[in-house]
């Protein structure tokens, strides 16, 4: 067995693929995504898109210098494409997200949505020379000289494919979060309250009518950053 791939039984519920057409699934290469929160690029412009109907016609694409990834050309089929990252094909710009079934998604945004994504900070840390380094769900790490503002549950608008920072949103009360696990992933809902455990248990996030850790809200600045269906 190559370790590049997994049984189709085996892959992540989030997956939106039939897991008994084929035995075997592309796995993706290692990144900054969770294997649930991301899927291999040759798998979505195969199965997901649809612009291509073999592995190896999605390769060629890959190839042809048509496809990015966060604004960059990428030429790795097997690079996971995950949680709020921009895919270019061509013209057609796509965002990932996850719907209310827990499913990923490549939902088409418009060109102007495509320059920009949100990250999660994950945590911070201060490295040699005394910089501090801020760290992204998507395995990105920022450098500054002063320590900035920036605190783990708050999200980051960065440009692609230059990662400026456009925007910062605060992980506090009255804040739109974007739910990424749970009973209620996929919606978004306005934080109410947060409850920092002094235990090993997971810190919680009160909301109007339900609660949930504080690891699946993602802060976001609007509702219309996590594009519909109908959205082109």
């Amino acid at each position: 067995m190559s370790s590049s791939h997994m049984k189709r039984l085996t892959m992540p519920r989030s997956w939106p693929l039939p897991r008994k057409s084929t035995i075997w699934i592309q796995k993706p290469n290692p990144c900054g995504h969770t294997l649930e929160h991301c899927m291999p690029l040759g798998v979505v412009l195969r199965d997901v898109l649809g612009v291509a109907q073999t592995r190896r016609e999605a390769k060629r694409i890959v190839h042809s210098k048509l496809v990015k990834v966060d604004g960059n050309l990428e030429s790795d089929s097997g690079r996971g494409v995950g949680l709020m990252d921009v895919l270019t094909v061509g013209d057609d710009n796509y965002r990932c997200i996850l719907d209310t079934n827990g499913k990923l998604r490549y939902r088409p945004i418009p060109k102007k949505s495509a320059s920009t994504k949100t990250c999660r900070v994950t945590g911070r840390s201060t490295i040699k020379g005394g910089k501090t380094q801020v760290h992204l769900h998507d395995g990105r790490n920022l450098l500054f000289d002063e320590s900035p503002d920036y605190k783990t549950g708050d999200s980051l608008v960065i440009s692609l494919p230059d990662q400026d920072i456009k925007a910062h949103h605060k992980f506090e009360e009255g804040s739109i979060a974007y739910l990424t696990g749970g009973s209620h992933i996929g919606e978004t809902a306005i934080v109410r309250g947060h409850e920092i455990k002094r235990s090993s248990k997971a810190n919680e996030v009160k909301f109007d009518d339900f609660g949930t850790i504080s690891d699946y809200v993602f802060v976001i600045g609007d509702k219309s950053d996590i594009p519909l269906e109908d959205e082109s």
